[in-house]
């Protein structure tokens, strides 16, 4: 076996990162060392910070990985969950009295399973800063007495942050302490991470990336450097590749960290990448998910991960656990997918012989369908998209509405449909290389749902 040449990988990043319009990006390479074997570790940095200072981007600067972090606060979760605070099957109500949703039905039935699992239902897409506050997330969960429900619960699969910002406040709740600190005492510290953090003057500290909106020759500086921090658990890590990847190492060595600290059962870490649940569209994303993991199916090899999208900043997280290998990417701008398509299938191919899957984009030979059966309006709280035909073309419109309406430049997108097969078809969002599936489908139930952008959103009748 060769090792891993970090002079070719850091060719390739800059080669990419400039191809793609990158303003910065940071890699990590993970190998684990076998029959007592040292493990392998290789970064490389491109580009920088901030495009309107210039600051270089280095190996121990810092940036957001996004959801990402839904994976860590699943995995504190399954903590308490081995420390008998509560199963998997509690419901959420039992723990924090004060959840409630609209319809009471509902409010007792969702448990923390639904809500690792993305198939609770709750409208996921709720924004709503309620402060800087050790309050934040129980002033949060608060609102969600007013939310929708997107779908029945367990019925099918819709990415649901706000799922994840309960979970912060089921941690709270248990541990007595805010999200921000348990996740440092339960997670960070027996890992042993230094540069890794949840709030914004914690990360201060560090040289740290900002989000770019736009990438490419004129790269334009995101408006704001974060989220919310009721969307702590859901996404508001800050890290380097090297830590992300230490906590990678952890769940590839069944719940031990590198130094042989038990951070999580080794019945606890294998469920977590274990199937749990469907997922109706299989190529954006993985094609079933874990508690807290996306499963991926690579030409046969069972790999699992998670990306992460703040504001102007990306991150990608891959392992693939039959080689020990896994590899995380940061970066703040620019047509990042692409570059994580191209990347990740090289660095994979070239130490594992596994490829990714293709990139999922129209077919070769143009598919004729019907796009009237799918005509309408499919509406959730925070997006409504009108599915028509222009002129024989089949065409989605999306606009997003809300609190979310006001993070967007453009609330409104207009994308000609390119068919792929009966009931699903792909569009090619502005400013992005690759293709984006749009899959029709119905409940067993009857109801009429369209998946787009890991959310399923109800047809609206009449």
């Amino acid at each position: 076996m060769t090792t891993i040449d970090q002079v070719h990988w850091q060719s390739r990043l800059d080669e990419l990162a400039a191809k793609h319009g990158i303003p910065g990006a940071q890699l990590g390479i993970l190998r684990v060392g076998t029959d007592g074997a040292d493990d392998e570790l290789v970064t490389a940095v491109t580009g920088v910070l901030h495009a309107g200072t210039g600051q270089p981007a280095t190996a121990d600067s810092v940036w957001q990985i996004g959801s990402i972090s839904k994976v860590w606060t699943a995995t504190v979760i399954m903590q308490l969950v081995d420390e008998g605070r509560f199963t998997l099957e509690t419901p959420v109500a039992e723990i924090l009295p004060e959840f409630r949703l609209r319809d009471p039905e509902i409010t007792a039935a969702v448990t923390v399973w639904h809500l690792l699992t993305h198939t609770s239902g709750i409208d996921g897409d709720l924004f709503t800063d309620t402060g800087r506050g050790d309050d934040a997330l129980e002033k949060y969960v608060a609102l969600l007495a007013d939310s929708a429900q997107n779908h029945p619960i367990g019925a099918t699969w819709s990415y649901c942050n706000a799922g994840y910002s309960v979970l912060g406040r089921i941690i709270e709740v248990v541990t007595g302490r805010t999200w921000d600190q348990a996740i440092k005492e339960k997670l960070f510290a027996p890992l042993g991470l230094t540069h890794t953090t949840t709030l914004p003057e914690e990360a201060m500290v560090f040289a740290h990336a900002m989000g770019h909106v736009k990438g490419g020759e004129e790269p334009v500086v995101a408006p704001v450097w974060g989220l919310p921090r009721a969307v702590g658990p859901a996404g508001l890590i800050t890290s380097t590749v090297t830590e992300v990847l230490a906590f990678a190492r952890m769940h590839l060595a069944g719940g031990l960290a590198a130094d042989g600290t038990r951070v999580l059962s080794e019945e606890s870490t294998a469920a977590m990448s274990a199937y749990q649940t469907d997922c109706p569209e299989k190529h954006l994303l993985g094609d079933s998910w874990g508690l807290g993991w996306f499963r991926c199916d690579w030409h046969g090899h069972r790999a699992y991960g998670h990306d992460g999208n703040t504001i102007g900043q990306a991150a990608f997280l891959r392992v693939l656990p039959e080689a020990g290998v896994a590899v995380a990417l940061n970066t703040n701008g620019g047509h990042t997918h692409d570059l994580y398509l191209d990347l990740y299938d090289e660095i994979f191919a070239e130490l594992t012989g596994v490829r990714t899957p293709e990139p999922f984009e129209p077919p070769a030979e143009p598919v004729t369908t019907d796009v009237a059966p799918y005509a309408g309006t499919y509406e959730r709280e925070s997006v409504r998209m009108e599915v028509f035909d222009d002129e024989g073309k089949p065409t989605l419109r999306v606009t997003v509405t809300g609190p979310l309406a006001e993070l967007e430049d453009i609330p409104v997108q207009i994308y000609e449909m390119t068919p792929v097969s009966a009931g699903v078809y792909t569009v090619r969002p502005e400013g992005m290389e690759s293709w984006v599936p749009v899959t029709f489908y119905s409940l067993p139930t009857g109801e009429e749902y369209v998946h787009y952008g890991a959310r399923a959103t109800p047809k609206k009748l009449g």
